[in-house]
Parts: C-alpha cells; structure tokens; sequence
C-alpha cells in the first residue's frame, strides 16, 4: 500500500498537473506543438543526457554487467513486439509506433526516483538505472528516430535525420568527459543545469498539449496492447534475463525493477516531430503512466521474494 500511495503522490499527481497545463493551454490558445518538440528534441532531452550521464557514478563491472542484461533483455523483447505486430498486421507508421511504445520507457525522470526510494538511495542500484537510461538515451536517438522515418524515406535520408539529433553526440562526449574527469566551467555548467531541470516540465506539457489536439477515439485493443507489453511483460521478460545469467541480490531487483515502468514521452515526441500515429503514441503513454500505480507495486511486492 505504501508503494501504491508514493507512486500515485509522487509520480501520477505530479505527472498530471503538468499534463493538465498542456491540455489547457493548447485549448486556450491552440500553440505549435512542432515548436515544442522541436524545443525537446534539439535542445531539452540532449542537455539532460550530458548532464545526467557526465554527474552519474558507474563502474566498468557494473556496465559490463548491465551491458550483456540490456543487450539479451532488449532483443528479447524487440522479438516480442515483433511478433506482436506481424500478428496484428500492423503496416507503415503504426509498426514503428507499437514498436516505440514498448522498447522505449520511461528510465529517466520515473525510474531513477523509484529506484532511489524503493532501494532507500543505495548508490549501486542507482548506479544501475543510469546505465540502463544510458542505452535507453541512445536508442531512440538513433533507431528510434530511423524506424519512424524507413517507411516513409530512402534508407540515407533516414541515416542523414539520424546524424541530426544532437543527443547521438552528446552521449559520447559526455561519456569521455566522465571518464576522464574533464571539469565543466561553471558559466557553462549553471545554464546546462537550468535546461536539464526544464525537460521533465517540458516534455510532459508538450503531451498534454498533443492530448488536447488529438481526437479521442480511444485505440483500447492497441494501446492495451502496448500497455500490456510493456508494464507485464517487460518485467517477466527482465525476470527471465537475471535468471539465464545468474544474477541475484539487489543487482537483480533493480535490473527487474527498470523494465516495469511505463512508456517514455521520446515516443511521443518521436511521433509529433516526424507524424507518425501521434493518437495513439500519446494515448499508450497516458494510459502506461496511469496503469503503473498498480503494476510497478505488483512488481516491487515480487521482487522482494526473489
């Protein structure tokens, strides 16, 4: 019940204010949600990685470890929603919609706080979980922004889009400034901050501002499709890793704990910027926030026996 109360007080409430001012203020004033994401895409979400990656604290053990989990866990459940999709005979952008919905989650801004709170601030598993936004940073910067944009353009063109996102060379330098203890100035450093602590804010307006322009004929059998995949299944899948490489103690509750919260805004943005299946990108993100408060408890509860 505890756990219950947290994430609704201190994920869902939160989570739906900031969504209520989007829907608001879109209904009032009928703002470019282009501009917006263009705000995440290009300048938000790259600064929050740099900074989120240049202040994380990670061993070479741990990534290593983590590395080979994300690696197995992710191909296994990119076979699943593959499945999933030639199943439902999902064609053009809705492939890479349902696709997006499931593989991307929200590793960042829900899942480092649960982490902290579930684990009471233990520096390894957080450490974990910024590995595991790492990857999850990286891929929808890259394959993400690829596969909504295969269907429609040459293969280059895509590359070429893919080359664009500022967050693919962010990464690295990040990474490399970490590594080798490079100090950030502190006129840059104090302005990095500022942009970082605005995503969150940010990337939840622009969804409720694609919640008040979108039309609400619910997609129910897709989007509970998606919801299904991601809040049930990832955390089985994750389950499934941590045992086929032997992995227990805390390492193991955190690795399962990171595949069981629900969808990242990136497929929204993903589908705003480049239009594709913005309804339902933003309906499986609504409603996999919404229906974590009573599947994250479940898995938190499940972990503690493993």
């Amino acid at each position: 019940m505890s756990y219950f109360l947290f994430i609704l007080i201190n994920n869902i409430v939160p989570i739906s204010v900031l969504i209520a001012i989007g829907f608001a203020v879109y209904r009032a004033f009928r703002i470019d949600i282009k501009t917006l994401s263009k705000l995440n895409f290009y300048v938000f979400s790259p600064v929050l990685v740099f900074v989120k990656l240049y202040e994380s604290e990670m061993t070479m053990d741990t990534l290593g470890q983590v590395l080979l989990f994300f690696v197995i866990f992710y191909a296994l459940l990119c076979l699943t929603v593959e499945a999933v999709i030639r199943y439902r005979k999902y064609k053009g952008g809705m492939r890479s919609a349902m696709r997006n919905s499931v593989i991307f989650y929200n590793s960042a801004n829900y899942a480092i706080p649960l982490n902290q709170t579930v684990f009471a601030g233990n520096p390894h598993t957080l450490s974990i979980q910024i590995i595991i936004m790492l990857f999850q940073s990286l891929i929808p910067n890259t394959f993400g922004v690829y596969s909504v944009n295969a269907h429609k353009v040459h293969w280059k063109d895509s590359l070429k889009i893919v080359f664009m996102m500022p967050a693919i060379y962010a990464i690295p330098i990040a990474v490399l400034m970490h590594t080798f203890h490079v100090p950030i100035p502190a006129s840059l450093n104090i302005p990095l901050q500022y942009i970082a602590n605005a995503f969150m804010a940010t990337a939840l307006i622009t969804l409720g501002v694609q919640l008040g322009a979108l039309n609400w004929g619910f997609r129910f059998s897709d989007v509970l499709i998606s919801n299904f995949l991601r809040l049930l299944i990832g955390p089985v899948l994750g389950l499934l890793v941590v045992s086929m490489l032997g992995i227990g103690g805390m390492t193991a509750k955190a690795l399962i704990l990171s595949c069981a919260v629900p969808t990242s805004l990136i497929s929204v943005l993903l589908a705003v910027e480049y239009d594709n299946e913005v309804d339902f990108s933003s309906q499986a993100v609504f409603f996999s926030t919404v229906c974590s408060i009573i599947t994250v408890p479940l898995t938190i509860y499940f972990i503690q026996f493993y």
